[in-house]
């Protein structure tokens, strides 16, 4: 006959496994609902390789929504370019990396800007890759088919990439009386998460397929991509990147030492550990920055509010010559600023060329 004691370490034992199970199931239906709440940009984020620190976002189903172009794969080249003039001029389209090979891309490849979900072009310091959103209702297998019919080599496995090169694609090109960027001379198709991916080079781009994830690790870059939500266009930085990028190093020494008297005159900053500049679908531009910490968040919304009604070194004149302030508030660790353009600036191409606001290392 058993013991008590046996039988009661019986029950704690029985105890102990039902808590793990019970966790366990906690955990795996908080990861699921939360991967299946995710918004496309989030998703995408996810796909691109480990190691990235640009992305470049680009919805062209919302694009194309907005703009109010009714278009799909058989439409004109010339269709596809009035879009890419029109999201030119909406300042929609700045971080694509299609739009220089539309053209060919719609007459040749079977995908283009005028039906592709989205695009995401995701960059590190040793490779990039352009990911896109393929709609429900193209057939993958007979996109693969169109890729061998342009010489591309076809691969071993459905999921293989398919080599082309620098001679396949200035041929494509001259064949096609247009552009096509070197982005395209690899390709690989997911067909499970209806996803084309393109690269310069065929062993980043075999090394972006067999990394292919659904999880971001990144927890800023999660964050800022959180509080942008769903964007027309967007550009997201890791901390390191911004850092680096975000700096007033390549302006003249007059204006790097104007930049330094405003930060300091406008009250503490700190570094971000990941930035996101968004377009919005009513057309305002979003600026979400993460910091280490709420209290850095609440600090620095103080201060980045001071930098953004100030003069633009580096640009010339303020930066209210080029938006409204809205809105600038701290949620947690991210901080958002709120921008509307003023007589259709091109606040996000404008990025590059007016760092102070954002320029902290």
């Amino acid at each position: 006959m058993a013991q008590p004691w046996s039988r009661r370490l019986a029950v704690v034992a029985g105890a102990a496994l039902a808590l793990v199970l019970v966790t366990t199931g906690v955990v795996a239906g908080v990861r699921w609902w939360q991967q299946s709440h995710r918004t496309d940009l989030e998703r995408a984020l996810a796909y691109a390789p480990p190691g990235t620190a640009r992305f470049s976002w680009t919805d062209w189903a919302g694009v194309r929504r907005e703009l109010g172009a009714h278009l799909d794969d058989h439409s004109s080249v010339e269709d596809v370019e009035q879009l890419l003039s029109d999201g030119y001029d909406a300042d929609l389209t700045p971080g694509s990396a299609m739009v220089e090979s539309a053209g060919v891309l719609q007459q040749a490849f079977g995908f283009s800007p005028a039906d592709v979900d989205w695009e995401l072009l995701a960059q590190s310091s040793t490779g990039s890759v352009l990911i896109a959103g393929l709609p429900d209702s193209l057939d993958v297998g007979r996109l693969a088919d169109g890729f061998e019919g342009l010489g591309y080599q076809r691969p071993d496995s459905d999921d293989g990439v398919w080599d082309g090169g620098e001679e396949l694609v200035s041929s494509i090109s001259a064949g096609n009386g247009g552009s096509l960027s070197p982005q395209f001379q690899y390709l690989a198709l997911d067909g499970d998460r209806h996803l084309l991916l393109a690269s310069d080079s065929g062993p980043y781009l075999r090394d972006a397929v067999a990394q292919l994830d659904d999880d971001l690790d990144d927890d800023g870059v999660r964050a800022v991509a959180g509080a942008v939500d769903e964007p027309l266009s967007a550009e997201i930085y890791t901390g390191d990147f911004a850092c680096k990028s975000l700096a007033m190093a390549q302006a003249d020494p007059d204006d790097q030492s104007t930049a330094d008297q405003l930060v300091a005159a406008a009250g503490p900053v700190d570094p971000i550990t990941a930035f996101a500049m968004a377009v919005q679908p009513d057309r305002r531009v979003l600026v979400a920055m993460a910091f280490e910490s709420g209290d850095q968040a609440r600090r620095n919304a103080d201060s980045r509010a001071r930098l953004a009604a100030g003069p633009a070194p580096g640009q010339g004149g303020d930066f209210s010559d080029r938006f409204e302030l809205g809105k600038v508030e701290a949620d947690g660790d991210v901080l958002t600023m709120q921008l509307t353009p003023v007589d259709h600036s091109p606040v996000l191409s404008d990025l590059s060329t007016g760092p102070v606001l954002f320029a902290t290392c």
